[in-house]
């Protein structure tokens, strides 16, 4: 544990105790800036809501709105845990010190599956917008099909570099690629809408129905509510990362008020992001069945949207800010599980006077080898898909993305019963007033059912990958689950780390406080 002392600001300024430690040295805008650009608006923006169309129809805008409920429903969990604990694990240590090491172990490994995942997802993303710009601009005319992996290889070695550098470079990066390409998605939106209140739309628009209309928010005649649901996954898939500025709660200077601000804030302007943007796309494209074809095969949503409704060459700035986009939510994958994979191998190592292999770090701070082994893992991920599957890099993106989003929301639902038990039935936050318990079980109420509705039915074998989606999720969780059944004495060693960080954070709050 690192030792910690009073700074005038109330705030505390941790000191590595010694080699395997980590350091705080971040602010809390760079905590956002690694869960905003984990979350990558302006990638998820692009390339997200397609999914949805499939199942939902012009109601795309009403399933990112389910979705934006239901993060800001479980980000009160989040919130209320980080207020207590500060620690790298995030849920692992959450899980872990509410329902026991054993659901935190099998809970962590499910979020660092994810982010590997996502990892996936990302580098893809990366590949299919940066070849798709050098074919734009004519910088690389009729690439190969092997052009996206390459540009997939770069993302995940630049990625690396940026993780193992000092975390306060690391998580600038992020902020600033972000937030302009975010600006500009924003600033063509509201052109858009401009064009779409006055009625000027452009004769080229992919359907003469565009226009502005409400009926966005509402289900086509012949569409069943409950298939909302199968598209609220990709609104998760968008929103997935808000909770990352936890993997910072030993790296942040302020870590119980800024790592709780950092996930609340990400959180709602998300929700607000989201719902608003994919309205505007929506009517851009039209809700008549030849607008939400286009809006469903549509390669990427603002820069068709604003080659059509402003000029040909804001289609290719939008291209290349959803590939920048998409690398820095590459980088916050590679950033969130190298933390998670420190974190195991600290807590439950044999040796705890020695801090070598994956619970070391570097002399600035930063657990490189677990960040290579995250990495590699990623990159192998890539290369089965490819060479095992014959997948194309968009196959790699929609299978990823579908299949951690699945892990990540039993992360989310195990995390939301420890809140429950830490908050309500143990009181060990007194402050809390008791009718707050309905938040978080509204929480388990909306993510319950999305699990549900997302494998029954069943998707049959001939329905092609979909079938495999639900198992994948399934054997990553269930590793985790036979690894700490298997190792008892693993997650013991975690209970007992868990118990001595949790201890060690109340003294930190009592020195700062004076008492």
């Amino acid at each position: 544990m690192a030792v910690s002392t009073p700074r005038p600001d109330g705030a505390t300024s941790t000191e590595r105790s010694g080699p395997g430690g980590l350091t705080r040295s971040l602010s809390v805008w760079q905590a956002v800036g690694l869960s905003v650009a984990l979350m990558a608006p302006s990638m998820a923006a692009n390339i997200n809501p397609q999914g949805t169309a499939g199942t939902v129809g012009r109601a795309v805008p009403l399933a990112f709105l389910l979705a934006a409920v239901g993060v800001l429903l479980v980000a009160y969990g989040f919130v209320r845990l980080c207020q207590y604990f500060h620690h790298a694990g995030s849920v692992y240590a959450f899980v872990g010190a509410t329902l026991g090491p054993r659901a935190g172990l099998v809970s962590g490994f499910g979020l660092l599956g994810t982010y590997c995942f996502y990892g996936v997802v990302t580098s893809s993303a990366t590949g299919i917008f940066g070849t798709a710009f050098l074919e734009a601009v004519g910088i690389w005319p009729d690439p190969p099909s092997w052009a996206p992996f390459l540009l997939v290889a770069v993302a995940l070695l630049g990625a690396l570099v940026l993780t193992i550098v000092p975390a306060r470079r690391g998580t600038s990066v992020l902020l600033t690629v972000e937030g302009v390409t975010v600006a500009l998605i924003l600033v063509i939106s509201a052109i858009v809408l401009v064009r779409l209140l006055s009625g000027n739309v452009p004769a080229d628009a992919p359907s003469p129905d565009a226009g502005f209309t409400l009926d966005v928010f509402t289900v086509a005649p012949g569409t069943d509510l409950s298939a909302v649901f199968l598209g609220v996954v990709f609104g998760f898939l968008s929103f997935a990362g808000f909770e990352a500025a936890a993997t910072l709660g030993e790296e942040a200077r302020n870590p119980r008020k800024d790592i709780p601000r950092a996930i609340l804030g990400t959180a709602v302007f998300g929700g607000i992001y989201f719902v608003v943007v994919t309205a505007i796309e929506m009517m851009g494209f039209g809700t008549d069945e030849a607008g939400v074809a286009a809006f469903a095969s549509s390669p990427s949503l603002l820069g068709d949207l604003g080659s059509s409704y402003i000029a040909g060459w804001v289609g290719d700035l939008i291209t290349l800010g959803a590939a920048i986009s998409a690398f820095g939510c590459c980088l916050a994958c590679v950033v969130g599980a190298s933390r998670l994979t420190y974190a195991f191998a600290r807590d439950t190592r044999r040796d705890t006077t020695r801090a070598g292999g994956l619970a070391s770090t570097t002399a600035a701070g930063t657990p490189a080898l677990a960040a290579i082994v995250v990495t590699v893992v990623m990159a192998l991920v890539q290369l089965v898909c490819a060479v095992a599957f014959d997948a194309e890099a968009f196959d790699t993106f929609l299978w990823s993305g579908t299949i951690g989003t699945l892990i990540l929301l039993v992360a989310y639902l195990l995390t939301t019963v420890g809140a429950i038990r830490l908050v309500f039935v143990q009181r060990r936050m007194p402050a809390v007033p008791m009718w707050q318990v309905v938040v978080p079980l509204l929480a388990l109420v909306v993510l319950g059912y999305t699990v549900y509705r997302n494998v029954a039915p069943y998707p049959a074998y001939d329905d092609g990958a979909p079938f495999w989606f639900p198992i994948v999720a399934g054997v990553w969780l269930l590793v985790g689950l036979v690894a700490v059944v298997v190792a008892p004495a693993m997650a013991q060693r975690a209970g007992a780390a868990l118990t001595a960080a949790e201890l060690g954070a109340r003294r930190e709050e009592q020195v700062a406080e004076g008492r």
